[in-house]
């Protein structure tokens, strides 16, 4: 069995640091790669650019999508994502500072699957990623990754 892979797209090396540290906290060991902008995460999802030659077919368990984003914004990779076949099933987490209204609205319109603001606080962002890892890493049932078409 392949080990189940977190796409980080998040552009602040804080917040990236702050990730990284609460899923270290909540014992979560997937492989986690870090696309530091919206250009470099669909690169990685579609196998161009930097990741030419990587394998597809091996899709994130679940995609932390930051919204403020340089190059290419999250709402943007969110519409590309849900527009491409091989992509338009995968669990896309919003996982921002923004409390608007819009972004809200419009990251549902889009097809996220879930929306989080990120807590200020360590404690309270460490509890959120526990949430986290319970519901995406442990419950819930993804598409099997064979039968997305392309």
């Amino acid at each position: 069995m392949k080990e189940k892979v977190i796409l980080l797209v998040e552009d602040n090396p804080d917040d990236e640091l702050l990730t990284l540290r609460a899923l270290k906290k909540n014992n979560i060991s997937n492989k986690v790669v870090v696309a530091r902008d919206g250009a470099e995460a669909l690169d990685y999802l579609f196998g161009v650019g930097a990741y030419a030659g990587r394998d597809i077919d091996e899709t994130p368990q679940v995609i932390l999508l930051d919204l403020r984003l340089p190059r290419i914004n999250g709402m943007e990779v969110l519409r590309r994502l849900r527009a491409n076949e091989q992509t338009k099933l995968l669990p896309v987490v919003i996982l921002t500072s923004s409390d608007e209204e819009r972004d809200i609205v419009e990251s549902y319109s889009l097809g996220a699957n879930s929306y989080i603001r990120k807590p200020v606080d360590f404690d309270q962002f460490a509890q959120a990623v526990r949430q986290l890892k319970l519901y995406w890493l442990l419950l819930n049932e993804p598409p099997p990754q064979g039968n997305m078409t392309r």
